[in-house]
């Protein structure tokens, strides 16, 4: 230990996002968010970790409040760790994505990091193309470019490969 020099060793900031489905997979829960980067665009909820507690924590209470949603950890699937550089203009910062179905769809209320929290009926396009609506806003996703946050849109598609392979 005496000649390792953490400063030769950065650490990233680690953060948990959900992908939170209805329990047949036909919506999903998106929040706005309420600051940068990626300011009033929809996104995952999630947010960062804290030294003091397991990443799955993380997910819980930042679902909580960002959506006013709970669910316990043992329901929590991990589909994925998404690490790639650059997923963050605010720099390095490492997610580990989650699934969650919920067998009722809870009344979203907005909190904490985000103006707005609604659930979104899920319309696939193709296997590469899906469309979200909410009354009359329609957000297309693709895995590589979309109209969410971050790379959630990716988050979002490794979530439905999960479960189409199930």
């Amino acid at each position: 230990m005496a000649a390792y020099a953490q400063k030769h060793y950065p650490s990233p900031y680690l953060t948990a996002d959900l992908v939170v489905f209805s329990e047949e997979g036909k919506q999903i829960l998106l929040v706005v968010r309420r600051g940068h980067p990626f300011l009033g665009m929809w996104a995952l909820p999630g947010g960062f970790a804290k030294p003091n507690e397991s990443l799955e924590e993380t997910a819980v209470r930042e679902l909580w409040e960002e959506t006013g949603v709970s669910c316990p950890a043992s329901q929590l699937v991990p589909v994925g760790l998404f690490s790639r550089p650059g997923r963050d203009p605010r720099g390095w910062v490492v997610s580990q994505a989650y699934l969650v179905e919920l067998p009722e769809l809870p009344t979203p209320r907005a909190g904490d990091d985000a103006t707005q929290a609604e659930w979104f009926r899920i319309e696939r396009v193709s296997e590469e193309e899906l469309v979200l609506v909410n009354r009359d806003l329609r957000l297309r996703i693709r895995e590589e470019c979309s109209n969410l946050a971050f790379d959630h849109s990716q988050m979002l598609f490794a979530a439905m490969k999960h479960i189409d392979h199930r």
